[in-house]
């Protein structure tokens, strides 16, 4: 894991699937987080064991009362650098685009407005590939058109141009992650969470796979630790300020293959599986480049997909 050169960080979504990882590096590098989650999505349990640690403090509280909320303002204060994790799922804002909406473009405004107000030095800014929409470049760079065709890809983009706009107006330092199908422990396996842990619990319930679509839809999944130091890089290397990376395996797994690899890493090949119609904005194709980031650090995504997929299920077969 890549060493921080601050010492002080703030973590909104602190107790949810990535945000709790980075405290917990954050806890073994002896230096000093504040976790900021309002628990909608996130889980006491992730951060059940930083509970009592000197270095760890919690906050309970909602992105998008920062500015009504004096006492959540005030924890911006002393803070080096934010990861600012928080977020409404991709899967939320299909049920409630408005929450979505909220959520990703005014609570990201408000925290954003907090680094300024508190002076943070850096954000470190979680994004995703879906504010492109389907590409139509091979391979994906950074630099592909923005279109996105989910509510979720909008609001996260208008997270982004916020962003983008405090540099220009208060010049605000930060740099832009943008997540593909990030994987690991932690993750939600409810019918909100990541489609790994929901086929790791289809085979722990008896139930059957459910694939949407034919299958043939590609992902680029990317094991969290590797996000993790992704978001510890941004934060120490100044050339990173008001750039945006590609935080991806680089891998290409279809969505059936993933469904064949875990029935027989789990020991149950026959496991049956069921094709549904496609999801309203569900990307197909994905060929992504992580060079831009791996010019920073070739080190990053060096863990084998089988083997970062053995260690998920494990986690969630014995039910830490």
């Amino acid at each position: 894991m890549i060493k921080l050169n601050d010492q002080r960080f703030l973590v909104t979504g602190g107790a949810g699937f990535i945000g709790s990882h980075i405290c917990d590096e954050i806890i073994k590098q002896d230096k000093y987080v504040v976790c900021l989650d309002n628990f909608a999505n996130g889980k006491l349990e992730n951060i059940q064991h930083l509970m009592n640690h000197p270095n760890f403090k919690l906050v309970v509280g909602d992105i998008t009362k920062i500015l009504e909320m004096p006492y959540l303002l005030d924890i911006f204060s002393n803070i080096d650098v934010v990861f600012h994790e928080a977020c409404s799922k991709c899967t939320v804002c299909r049920i409630d685009p408005e929450l979505d909406l909220k959520v990703n473009a005014w609570g990201s405004f408000n925290v954003f407005e907090a680094c300024r107000l508190k002076g943070v030095r850096k954000i470190v800014h979680a994004s995703t590939g879906s504010v492109y929409g389907e590409p139509h470049i091979f391979p994906e760079t950074e630099d592909h058109p923005l279109n996105p065709c989910s509510f979720y890809g909008v609001s996260k983009l208008a997270g982004e141009k916020y962003l983008h706009t405090f540099k220009e107006y208060h010049n605000l330092n930060y740099s832009v992650l943008r997540y593909f199908h990030v994987y690991g422990s932690h993750q939600d396996n409810s019918v909100y969470g990541g489609v790994i842990p929901i086929f790791i619990r289809n085979i722990i319930d008896h139930e059957p796979i459910k694939i949407y679509g034919d299958g043939t839809q590609q992902r680029s999944f990317t094991y969290v630790k590797d996000v993790v130091n992704a978001n510890f890089l941004m934060s120490n290397n100044c050339h990173t300020d008001h750039q945006t990376y590609h935080v991806a395996s680089g891998i290409q797994v279809t969505i059936s293959e993933l469904a064949h690899m875990i029935r027989e890493l789990m020991n149950v090949p026959d496991h049956p599986i069921e094709y549904h119609d496609w999801r309203k904005g569900d990307i197909k194709n994905f060929e992504i480049s992580n060079a831009k980031i791996k010019e920073i650090d070739p080190s990053l995504f060096t863990q084998p997909f089988a083997v970062g997929l053995k260690e998920t299920i494990d986690w969630y077969v014995s039910g830490d």
